[in-house]
């Protein structure tokens, strides 16, 4: 069974607050009576039939570390039971904790990375729990086996010297192509940062950066993966910088393709 579990966690934002608020916006689209329930593929995503809905994580604070820890404890839990997860976020932040979990159980996890930004930051404004370094943390672990990074278009000097040394694959939006699809392997966890978006498509985030992806190129590579899918983050979604929901239905959207596709993988 797929489950779903939302993580409303934002504290490691560095310039706005507002994903902790996503999870309960993105949720509303699938009862709200303004869309349906079905994928492309012709599947219909329904809670109880096809995934489970676990609610939020609760929070006590804005500690990083105790909220790291709890992250990691509910994740290692519905692993157990060989449950495939997909999350709301929260920041990117929340990833860390989550990848950390999952590398126990899976040896081997490859990871597919949509985002603006590569977010690979040693360390971001003091804070090496930055939304800004979860893939510094993740790659210094040595607890997965590649990391594809998809929809970049913003590489400061740093991150350059951070991706060489974790020797990451990151497409440029500049050199967008699908090619990379064919080298993805399995096991294969998706992390869609939802600025990956360009800013006409995805108005509901705390950095806009312009010349991104469209939904539809975002679906496309959702549904060309050809690999076991064993889990997913939708993260970054900023309720309070949104435009009548339009960015909570694109996470909507998107969230379906993923379970329809986690479901045939």
């Amino acid at each position: 069974m797929i489950k779903l579990l939302g993580i409303p966690f934002d504290a490691n934002s560095s310039f706005l607050r507002g994903p902790a608020f996503a999870p309960p916006r993105i949720r509303l689209m699938d009862t709200d009576g303004s869309a349906n329930r079905f994928a492309e593929n012709g599947l219909e995503i329904v809670e109880g039939e096809n995934y489970l809905d676990l609610g939020d994580i609760s929070f006590e604070d804005s500690n990083s570390e105790k909220a790291f820890h709890t992250i990691r404890e509910n994740v290692a839990k519905y692993l157990i039971d060989n449950d495939k997860l997909i999350f709301f976020g929260g920041d990117h932040s929340v990833t860390y904790p989550i990848i950390d979990a999952y590398s126990e159980k899976y040896e081997g996890l490859n990871l597919l990375h949509f985002d603006a930004h590569p977010d690979i930051h040693d360390n971001f404004d003091n804070n090496p729990f930055s939304h800004a370094s979860p893939f510094a943390r993740i790659m210094e672990s040595g607890k997965v086996n590649s990391l594809t990074q998809i929809g970049i278009r913003t590489f400061s000097t740093h991150q350059r010297e951070q991706v060489e040394k974790f020797g990451v694959t990151t497409i440029e939006m500049k050199d967008f192509n699908y090619d990379f699809i064919a080298k993805l392997q399995s096991p294969l966890y998706i992390s869609l940062h939802i600025d990956v978006l360009d800013p006409a498509f995805a108005p509901g985030i705390s950095h806009h950066e312009p010349g991104g992806m469209t939904t539809r190129e975002v679906i496309k590579i959702i549904q060309s993966l050809d690999v076991e899918i064993v889990g997913a983050d939708i993260v970054e979604y900023n309720p309070m910088r949104d435009v009548n929901n339009m960015t909570a239905m694109v996470c909507y959207k998107l969230f379906k393709e993923i379970v329809a596709k986690m479901i045939n993988s």
